[in-house]
C-alpha cells in the first residue's frame, strides 16, 4: 500500500510539470499563428517604404498593452510604448519591425514578434498637365513605385500635338529649392537603355508640350 501511495504522488508531481512544459509550444504556437492571421489579412509588401502621414498598426506578440495605432510624423518619427522615438524615414516596412524588434529586445522584452501594417497610406500624387488627355492630379497606386511613363498613361496619354522630346519634370528638394528635367519621353517608350526610368516623387510636376506646326 505505501508503495502505490508514493507512486501516486510521483504521478501528482510529474502530472503539472509535463502540463506547464505542454504549455510553451501552445503559446509559441499562437504566436505563431497571430502572425499568420495578421500577414493573411495584408496585402502589403513588407519592402514598402513608409512616408509621412501613412496611418501605421505596431503590434507586438502576446504583449497587447504595446500595441499601438499612429500616424508617422512629417520628420517620419513615431513614438511607442517604453522605447519612444523612433526614426521611420525612409524604412520599408521590413527594416521598420527589425528596428522594433530590437529596441524592445535591448531592455524590455525576450526575442519578441514584431508586425507593422499600414491602416491608411498617406495622399501621394503627382501632377500632369500639358498636351495629355485627360491633364490633372494622378494619385501613386498603393505600395507601387510610379513612373514618369506610368503617370502620363494614367494622365490619358500624350495627345496628337505632344512634343515627346522635351517633356519637363519640376521637383522640389529637400532644401526647399526646385529643380527642373528635360526628359526624352521617346527614348523611354522605345525601351532605350541608356534612359532612365525616372521614378516619380510625391509632389513632382510633369509638363507636355506642344509641337510647334
Amino acid at each position: 500500500m505505501l508503495r502505490l501511495f508514493l507512486f501516486g504522488l510521483g504521478i501528482a508531481a510529474v502530472l503539472p510539470l509535463r502540463a506547464a512544459n505542454a504549455s510553451k509550444p501552445a503559446r509559441e504556437e499562437s504566436a505563431k499563428t497571430d502572425a499568420s492571421n495578421d500577414s493573411s489579412r495584408g496585402s502589403v509588401s513588407p519592402d514598402y517604404v513608409l512616408v509621412p502621414q501613412d496611418v501605421i498598426r505596431v503590434k507586438i506578440y502576446q504583449e497587447p498593452d504595446l500595441t499601438s495605432e499612429l500616424r508617422i510624423s512629417a520628420e517620419g518619427l513615431i513614438e511607442l510604448p517604453l522605447i519612444k522615438r523612433i526614426d521611420l524615414k525612409g524604412k520599408t516596412i521590413r527594416q521598420a519591425e527589425e528596428t522594433i524588434r530590437k529596441l524592445y529586445d535591448a531592455d524590455y522584452l525576450v526575442d519578441p514578434q514584431v508586425n507593422v501594417t499600414i491602416l491608411e497610406y498617406a495622399p501621394r500624387t503627382v501632377e500632369v498637365f500639358g498636351a495629355v488627355n485627360t491633364p490633372g492630379v494622378v494619385s501613386f497606386p498603393k505600395e507601387e513605385v510610379l513612373t514618369l511613363t506610368k503617370a502620363i498613361s494614367l494622365a490619358g496619354s500624350t495627345n496628337r500635338l505632344a512634343n515627346r522630346k522635351a517633356v519637363t519634370l519640376k521637383r522640389k528638394m529637400p532644401d526647399g529649392t526646385f529643380e527642373s528635367y528635360n526628359i526624352n519621353l521617346e527614348d523611354l517608350i522605345k525601351g532605350d537603355s541608356k534612359a532612365e526610368n525616372w521614378p516619380l516623387q510625391p509632389g513632382d510636376v510633369i509638363t507636355v508640350p506642344e509641337r510647334i506646326l
